[in-house]
């Protein structure tokens, strides 16, 4: 058995995971978890899981749950957030952290759960992002495995096992296009929060479905993989491919290439990281059809249709504290789409100008990246917000 340790408890990844405990409860344990703002389900999850220890969003949500479940901790904020990921094992079972909190929230408490050796697997994109570098570093010397929830990343992940490193020739990361992928630029003009959060393959987050629609979010993937699998973006492609059924592909330098092929269900992905190195049956997923399929379409990418996937791939070759500002900009122009104060083509102008303003720090700590981060925020709001 494991436990297991979620930040993100009532996100599209968070309901997943617990439903991969659900289904097997003899390996996985609750142990602890966050949630935000929606009290009515984190009440039905204390009730189901039983865990030790619970952060939410907001104080007064916390004494109150604290009255209705006096034998458990209740914690709230940023510091109930790495309560949650750093709570203390039972000392009998291994301990596994897997955030799939969105932003970069995730980044502290997932450095201070590497600092315990417990093992994480990743869903929250910005982590790695920001600060590759330090959480990769820290990892290793932890002797802490970092395993990718992702489906693209889980795909690369499984392709390399037992293949020497040198041996890679590139990362093809596929991409569905997301939900305006059969639009061009001019009849992006205009769109509403509706239709970009109608993906037509996964049923995601908002935020999420966001990046997915300017393709931010396969420019975090490309960065993400950068650090979990050690290779310079040159040898990171991305692809189109619609029907999200090869996730990912690895091409060797005998010109093979092995591919990861598989439903577009979350909870394949997110299982095999809790898992790990196990496989374990996963009975209400679909299996994939090939014939019924019929055809897997693959289109090139286009850079002059999806900027921010280009502006992706230079702040991550530039390094250093480009890709925090990157992130950060990206984040708070979502939130003003969503929020419907800019129009859904002003998010790439957004990070645009922030990647444009800012004067990279090579090698930062951990502490210029959280002043980066923070100093972005306050000017893209200053100038956008009404």
């Amino acid at each position: 058995m494991k436990n297991i340790y979620l930040l993100g408890a009532t996100g599209s990844i968070g309901t997943q995971t617990l439903d991969v405990i659900r289904t097997h409860a003899a390996e996985f344990c609750l142990r602890s978890f966050s949630s935000g703002y929606n009290i009515t389900l984190t009440r039905k999850i204390i009730q189901e899981f039983k865990p030790a220890y619970v952060s939410v969003a907001r104080e007064t949500d916390a004494m109150q749950l604290r009255q209705e479940f006096p034998g458990i901790a209740f914690g709230f904020g940023e510091n109930g957030l790495e309560e949650a990921a750093t709570y203390p094992g039972d000392g009998v079972h291994k301990d596994l952290l897997i955030t799939a909190v969105m932003g970069s929230v995730g980044l502290l408490p997932t450095l201070k759960a590497i600092g315990m050796k417990r093992d994480i697997a990743i869903a929250n994109k910005e982590t790695l992002v920001t600060a590759g570098h330090l959480v990769m570093e820290k990892a290793k010397q932890a002797g802490v495995a970092i395993l990718p929830v992702d489906s693209e990343h889980s795909a690369i992940y499984q392709c390399l096992q037992g293949e020497d490193p040198s041996a890679v020739k590139k990362l093809i990361i596929t991409a569905s296009g997301g939900s305006f992928r059969d639009l061009g630029r001019r009849q992006l003009e205009g769109v509403s929060v509706e239709q970009a959060l109608s993906h037509p393959n996964w049923s995601m987050g908002s935020k999420i479905t966001v990046d997915s629609a300017t393709m931010m979010n396969k420019g975090l993937e490309v960065i993400e993989a950068h650090w979990l699998f050690g290779l310079p973006y040159e040898k990171i492609e991305t692809v189109l491919h619609k029907q999200s059924v090869i996730h990912s592909m690895v091409e060797f330098h005998d010109t093979s290439v092995m591919a990861q092929l598989g439903t577009p269900d979350m909870r394949i992905p997110i299982q095999l990281a809790m898992g790990w190195p196990d496989r374990l049956p996963m009975n209400s997923a679909s299996i994939l059809d090939l014939a019924k399929i019929g055809t897997l379409d693959f289109k090139e990418m286009d850079f002059d249709r999806y900027p921010a996937l280009k502006l992706a791939y230079l702040a991550g070759a530039e390094g250093g504290t480009l890709p925090t500002v990157l992130n950060a900009a990206n984040e708070e122009a979502v939130n003003l789409f969503l929020n419907r104060t800019i129009p859904f083509l002003s998010i790439e102008d957004i990070v645009e100008n922030a990647l444009g303003q800012h004067k990279t720090i090579k090698n930062p700590t951990l502490e210029e990246i959280l002043a980066v981060d923070e100093e972005t925020r306050r000017q893209v709001n200053m100038r956008y917000k009404k």
